[in-house]
């Protein structure tokens, strides 16, 4: 069987345009990022001699209303760039920029037009943080959207009826296997102890993919009079709001609490596995997300990796994970908490490149997620990753 190229569509309620996408998501690659293209199907009928045209917005928002308080904004349009697309203001051949539009206005005929867009190289990638069962409203979110709409004229307020909404996302993959390992090593020493409690947490790679489980060798010399009890370990999701509050939320995404003991005198060399999964989290407010709790192809926002030259205040909401090692070593005086950390990152690896024009049949989806069961949140109208 030939292969197939599945192109996804959503068209408006009034029928007026349609948009055709390839894909739903889009790839920071550090170096570049996947343009954003695709195509508007008109109908000359119902757009009544108006204009259309097609935006591509980034937006952050801070909490869950769009409201000013105080004179502070909390939602910010990071990114808007907007494209009259008919009546074209240039020759259509000359706005075709990948394969599978031609494909697709030789497909679709003379009332369907292309459009092009460019990230710059500043922009954060998709991310939300996980609203409450009881939470309503807009979240915290770094969103991305592609909307086209009918209108007299750019400024003009357009009609819902004759628009379309797409929610994408801009993602990072993994850039690649490190040969860093990570490892913290160090010395814990007590009063009335002549001797230390020496230990060292390390990683088995400094990168793990989404639903792979991360091992965690802990290596414990007791030299010390104390009783080391209580090993846990857990994977930690550190995800800082740095464009307005620079606000902090650490959760806990995997655990694993145990019986192990370390007696005075004696040693523990164990290598124990966590599981950080939304499968596990869905239920907990704050997790970061790489998108809207309800799709099935959700998952813990991935560890954000930003380019030097890029000021971290614009990303909006930065992610990092870490794994925490933490014991209590008990004495005759008292007990004494002690905790060892070691940062890693957790992505997706990155996929064979896909051949452009490859597929020699295109197949037609409605550009919409699959939903996750028995999981409801909010309302689709009001937030653009609806799709």
């Amino acid at each position: 069987m030939s292969p197939k190229h599945t192109v996804f569509k959503k068209v408006s309620r009034d029928k007026s345009v349609t948009v055709y996408m390839a894909n739903r998501d889009f790839v920071d690659h550090l170096d570049f990022v996947d343009p954003v293209d695709g195509v508007v199907v008109i109908d000359p009928v119902q757009l009544k001699g108006r204009k259309v045209y097609v935006m591509l917005s980034c937006t952050f928002r801070y909490g869950r209303q769009d409201v000013d308080v105080m004179g502070v904004a909390f939602r910010r349009d990071l990114f808007l760039a907007t494209r009259q697309v008919f009546p074209e203001l240039q020759d259509k051949e000359r706005l075709v920029h990948t394969k599978i539009q031609r494909k697709l206005l030789r497909k679709l005929g003379d009332n369907a037009f292309p459009f092009f867009f460019e990230f710059p190289d500043n922009l954060p990638c998709s991310v939300a943080l996980q609203p409450g069962p009881s939470d309503e409203g807009k979240k915290c979110a770094v969103e991305f959207e592609v909307k086209a709409f009918c209108g007299e004229t750019l400024e003009e307020k357009f009609d819902k009826q004759s628009s379309v909404r797409l929610g994408i996302r801009k993602i990072q993959f993994s850039p690649g296997n490190s040969e860093l390992v990570p490892v913290a090593d160090t010395t814990f020493e007590f009063l009335m102890s002549d001797k230390p409690l020496h230990v060292k947490l390390s990683l088995a790679k400094e990168t793990f993919y989404h639903g792979e489980p991360v091992t965690a060798s802990v290596e414990i010399n007791n030299s010390s009079n104390r009783s080391v009890r209580g090993i846990s370990l857990s994977v930690e999701q550190v995800t800082n709001v740095v464009l307005y509050s620079n606000d902090k939320y650490v959760k806990s995404v995997a655990k694993e609490e145990t019986d192990d003991s370390v007696a005075s005198g004696t040693n523990l060399r164990k290598v124990y596995s966590l599981y950080p999964l939304l499968a596990h989290n869905k239920e907990r407010r704050g997790i970061a997300l790489d998108g809207r709790l309800k799709h099935e192809d959700t998952n813990l926002a991935s560890s954000s990796i930003v380019k030097q030259e890029v000021l971290k205040e614009v990303q909006g909401i930065l992610v990092s994970y870490k794994v925490v090692l933490r014991m209590m070593a008990a004495g005759m005086i008292g007990s004494s908490e002690l905790s060892l950390e070691v940062p890693f990152r957790l992505m997706h690896p990155k996929p064979e490149p896909a051949r452009d024009g490859d597929a020699d049949e295109m197949v037609f989806e409605d550009f919409k997620r699959a939903y996750l069961k028995g999981v409801v949140y909010g309302d689709d109208e009001e937030s653009p990753t609806e799709a």
